[in-house]
């Protein structure tokens, strides 16, 4: 059965992409490519169908990862397509929150803190209006969370 992730952020250009892009090469290591669909967008459409910033492109390159997406913005049908919706910050997530529909829905809005160790931090810090630092502190904080994130959607069954 495939497992179904959409990250989101608020544009659609920074964090969400650079989630997306930085989980399916977890993925893709642990081999998992068939088991899980990913995707990410955003909760406005600023950026409608534009690439990701070119300084978090440029970041996810130096870290070997890929730097693919065109940025969305979330609609009506992710809710019920998507098995986690995983935003990045708290203003988002109560954005998110703002459009489900049932109680249902609400359950697969997730924090990516959550899958952070100690969980922090709460939220996932936007680097766009600063500079180069924020874009790889971004990405580590990525890193860290999306070991967690997989064994949630894809438990290791060999223990």
């Amino acid at each position: 059965m495939t497992r179904r992730v959409l990250f989101v952020c608020l544009g659609n250009i920074c964090r969400s992409p650079a989630a997306e892009n930085i989980f399916r090469s977890f993925v893709s290591d642990k081999s998992q490519d068939n088991a899980i669909e990913i995707d990410s967008c955003g909760t406005a459409n600023y950026h409608e169908g534009k690439n990701p910033d070119s300084r978090m492109r440029q970041a996810l390159q130096s870290r070997g990862y890929a730097d693919e997406g065109r940025a969305r913005q979330i609609t009506e049908h992710d809710f019920t397509y998507y098995d986690l919706i995983v935003p990045m910050d708290r203003d988002n997530q109560n954005h998110l929150y703002a459009l489900v529909k049932d109680q249902r829905e609400r359950s697969k809005v997730r924090l990516f803190s959550d899958f952070l160790p100690n969980y922090q931090p709460i939220d996932i810090p936007d680097p766009y209006y600063g500079g180069s630092d924020g874009f790889l502190e971004v990405i580590a904080l990525l890193e860290a969370g999306c070991p967690a994130l997989l064994s949630e959607l894809i438990p290791d069954r060999s223990r």
